[in-house]
């Protein structure tokens, strides 16, 4: 009662595709619980690849009993009346966790559920191979675990960094059963929480992560205390040591060489709280010293520890009030074991417990700054270790340094000043009015340029060359390579006397100049210090320049010609306000596109540049590589010729003259630009017109049959000689029903006769043939399914001309034919048939065959009856 009907239905239909050869399996040995506690059971099938799914039956077997359906995966009314209350309550839960695999999950396991669990899968296999079921044992214990936290020794849970303390926590087991105690004690700061030391239930202590170093050397230990006590102790606190503690202990069993966790409680124990120690460091904020003498400054220690630390000085130097920033550096420094580091200048003193002073000697202008000092408090610790318990960072200390200041003035003064392009240009920067000076003192000069601007421009200044304190010499960004040609030229020709000259002078050098003179002194490592910087007046160097000017003039010698004869042009020049003008020229021509709407296409052909080299632009007709040529005819004069011309030059043609100046040796400024007047290549003929149409006498094809396509040409207007005509003819293909993909190239043949076909992926030949002056055909060899698609030919003519030239006309494409190939169903399938129908009619015969001659030899049993016998045995029917 309560099982679904159709089960053995479902059962008989499944049988056809379950596997064979599976097994059943569930954990070895016996699982452990404690009552209240979660039991899992996981059970899986190997070697399994039949449904998707495998279905499980759960039974459950108490002591002395047999065994009670409990679940199903797949039959609903499956469980007795005693387990539907629970599967409903959500107690018991069954979750597949694969296809060939689940787990029994029991919620709070009571003693009653002591026993053995079985799981089995469903089979109706008419041969059994494997295992299909599998029982494991399921004991229930009493919860004999008592975990609480101990009495917590001083100092208490509130304590200074470095000291001692210690955390307790008791923990014992009544459970029949030989039982093992694991113990991990763990931190909380928030939610994130860390493991410090565990003792695992092989007996064994394991640090946690960060704290190996510490329990290696003893600062982190774990001690049993009594039968049931376990002791953390921690001989010196760190800061991060702060949180709240729990202990956590875990109850293990041994089955069978395999442990298991049965339960596991935990316990708060304490919250630690480190006071953080008083520290503060102090120097006097303004100090001022005269270069030369000795500068001492005091550091003064103020905390609250009374107790064994020793402090570490360090005093930094750094050009900036903050100390964070890179850059300070270190002077001197005292360590934990009063040991000190500085340099021969440098000298750090300890006073008493609380004062630490910096001596600087020969007190230079480098030692104005920012100093601190830093102090650090450390404790000893274990293996002589050290341990740093608190720092701190004084205010800056603002330390000048005075010094006698050089008194000079700078005169800057243009001794050669240009009037026109490529003049010298010579400035000459003077220290006048020297006042009293060291020995130790060193001029140099920076050389700065600035552009004429309007006054309410900004005006921004380049470097064109700075002067260090050893003499060296750096070049900005703008004179850097005209100093290395030699067109800059830096130089000092007496102590107070610093020139620049620039040899070839170009309108970008027109602006405003200026000097900076720097005094420099030596200090004691031997460097050289900026003392002071001194700047002159702007020197503007200018000249009137009027606007380049170049006209180009085109000319066409023979106005009209034919096709085939040779096109001839001339370009005059003519320039002013250009200074030993040298001219590039580049041939351009305007040729239309087609559409009326769209501007006309732009193409380079040929130029000359102002060194009289030639060069092909865009020039791409390989028929007619030497059918350009351009030459300098005088110095303002070139000429273009085009030998040969066909039909396709038509279009304006124009020349294009640059106008460059020398700038320095070899090197060229452009200085003007200018187009000349179109001239246009028109050719009035009334030729023929082509036409180009596609034809096929079988537009749809079996696979396998040849595809015929006729290129057909037709002309009008004008008649012509065949012998005049020649036609380079292309075919593509566009293996669709629409246009919407790329074309593709299958074969070619040009006006000399050359066929050139494309290689393709499948079995199905091409050729392409000239049937007649007209029509050209092209062939598919075997025609496969990918054949099908859109086919069309392109067509260029050429006609001969008078002259006895080939001329290309404009190219013609036809419009496309749609090709199909299908499948001859009745011989694809005529021998298939023919072989199942033989085949069948042999097995039939053989079947009919065998059957006789079981019947007749085989089978065959004479049966003799007495009359008693026939009467007994219907007495025997009656009854």
């Amino acid at each position: 009662m309560g099982r679904l009907a159709p089960r053995p239905l479902l059962l008989a239909l499944l049988s056809l595709a379950l596997c064979r050869g599976r097994v059943v399996r569930v954990p070895a040995g016996s699982l452990v619980r404690v009552v209240g506690t979660e039991l899992v059971i996981p059970c899986n099938v190997s070697d399994y690849d039949g449904p998707s799914e495998q279905n499980f039956d759960w039974s459950f077997l108490a002591s002395g009993s047999s065994f009670v359906e409990l679940a199903s995966t797949w039959e609903v009314g499956f469980p007795a009346q005693l387990y539907r209350e629970r599967l409903q309550r959500g107690d018991i839960v069954l979750r597949r966790t694969a296809n060939d695999a689940v787990e029994l999950h029991i919620k709070n396991v009571q003693p009653s559920d002591q026993g053995h669990y079985k799981c089995s899968t469903p089979s109706t296999d008419a041969t059994v191979q494997g295992n299909y079921e599998d029982t494991v044992q399921v004991k229930v214990v009493p919860d004999a675990l008592r975990v609480a936290a101990g009495p917590q020794p001083s100092p208490g849970p509130s304590l200074r960094e470095g000291e001692p303390f210690e955390l307790r926590c008791s923990a014992s087991t009544a459970s029949p059963l030989h039982t093992h105690l694991a113990l991990l004690w763990e931190v909380w700061r928030g939610p994130a929480h860390r493991s410090i030391l565990s003792l695992t239930h092989e007996g064994r202590l394991r640090p946690g992560l960060g704290y190996e170093q510490r329990y290696r050397s003893g600062d982190v230990r774990l001690d049993t205390v009594g039968s049931d006590g376990y002791r953390l102790s921690v001989s010196r606190a760190l800061a991060s040591d702060q949180g709240s503690y729990r202990c956590i202990v875990s109850e293990w069993i041994g089955e069978q060489g395999n442990w298991q966790e049965i339960q596991e409680k935990a316990v708060d124990v304490a919250t630690v709280v480190i006071q953080p120690t008083v520290l503060r460091a102090a120097v006097a904020r303004n100090v001022s010293v005269a270069e030369g003498k000795e500068l001492d400054l005091t550091c003064n220690i103020t905390t609250d520890r009374a107790d064994d630390v020793r402090p570490a000085v360090t005093w930094y130097f750094s050009r900036t009030p903050d100390s964070t920033l890179p850059g300070p550096h270190v002077l001197a420094r005292l360590d934990h074991d009063s040991l000190v580091h500085s340099s021969p200048h440098m000298a750090l003193s300890h006073v008493d417990a609380r004062s630490y002073h910096l001596l600087v000697r020969d007190v230079s202008k480098e030692n104005a700054g920012y100093y601190f000092c830093h102090v650090a408090l450390w404790t000893p610790g274990h293996n002589r270790s050290w341990h740093k318990v608190a720092e701190a960072m004084s205010a800056p200390a603002a330390v000048a340094v005075t010094w006698l200041e050089p008194d000079y003035q700078v005169y800057l003064n243009a001794s050669k000043v240009p009037e026109f392009s490529d003049d010298l240009t010579e400035l000459e920067c003077r220290i006048v009015d020297v006042g009293s000076i060291e020995v130790s003192v060193r001029f140099t000069v920076s050389w700065y340029y600035r552009v004429n601007r309007r006054s309410d421009d900004v005006v921004t200044s380049e470097l064109l060359a700075v002067m260090n304190g050893d003499w060296t010499l750096k070049y900005g960004e703008r004179s850097k390579q005209r100093a290395q040609d030699g067109d800059f030229i830096f130089s000092k020709e007496h102590t107070d006397t610093f020139n620049f000259r620039i040899q070839r002078t170009t309108e970008e050098d027109r602006g405003n100049y200026y000097c900076v003179v720097s005094a420099w002194t030596k200090q004691r490592n031997n460097s050289w210090v900026k003392r002071k910087d001194v700047f002159s007046k702007p020197v503007s160097i200018f000249w009137a320049s009027e606007d380049s000017v170049l006209v180009v003039k085109a000319r066409q010698p023979k106005p009209f010609f034919a096709a085939g004869n040779t096109f001839e042009m001339t370009c005059k020049v003519s320039s002013k306000n250009i200074k030993s003008p040298r001219y590039s020229v580049l041939i351009m021509a305007e040729k239309p596109v087609g559409d009326l709407s769209s501007p006309n296409e732009t193409k380079y052909i040929i130029s000359l540049d102002q060194d009289s080299v030639v060069k092909l632009e865009n020039w791409t007709d390989a028929s007619r590589v030497d059918g350009v040529v351009l030459e300098k005819v005088q110095e303002d004069e070139f000429r273009y010729r085009m030998y040969q011309t066909q039909v396709s030059d038509a279009g304006l043609y124009r020349c294009m003259v640059t106008a460059w100046s020398p700038v320095r040796g070899s090197l060229w400024r452009e200085a003007a630009t200018s187009l000349s007047n179109p001239i246009e290549i028109d050719f009035q003929t009334s030729g023929p017109i082509f036409n180009a149409s596609v034809h096929s006498d079988a537009p749809s094809v079996i696979r396998g049959d040849l595809i015929k396509l006729f290129c057909i040409i037709t002309v009008e207007g004008a008649a012509l000689d065949p012998d005049d005509m020649a036609f380079d003819v292309s075919w593509f293909a566009v293996h669709s029903f629409g246009l919407d993909k790329a074309p593709v190239l299958l074969s070619s043949l040009d006006r000399k006769g050359i066929v050139n076909t494309a290689q393709r992926d499948w079995k199905s030949g091409l050729s392409l043939e000239r049937v007649s002056v007209l029509e050209f055909l092209l062939q598919v060899h075997g025609s496969e399914d990918q054949d099908f698609g859109n086919y069309y030919c392109f067509v260029t003519p050429w006609v001969k001309s008078p002259t006895g030239s080939w001329q290309k006309e404009a190219e013609i494409q036809s419009k496309p034919i749609f090709i199909t190939v299908k499948m001859d169903v009745l011989n694809a399938f005529k021998y298939p048939l023919l072989i199942g129908v033989g085949l069948s009619t042999v097995i039939g015969l053989l079947s009919c065959l065998i059957g006789y001659c079981s019947s007749h030899w085989c089978c065959k049993k004479e049966v003799q009856e007495t009359r008693r016998e026939r009467r007994r045995l219907m007495s025997m029917e009656m009854d």
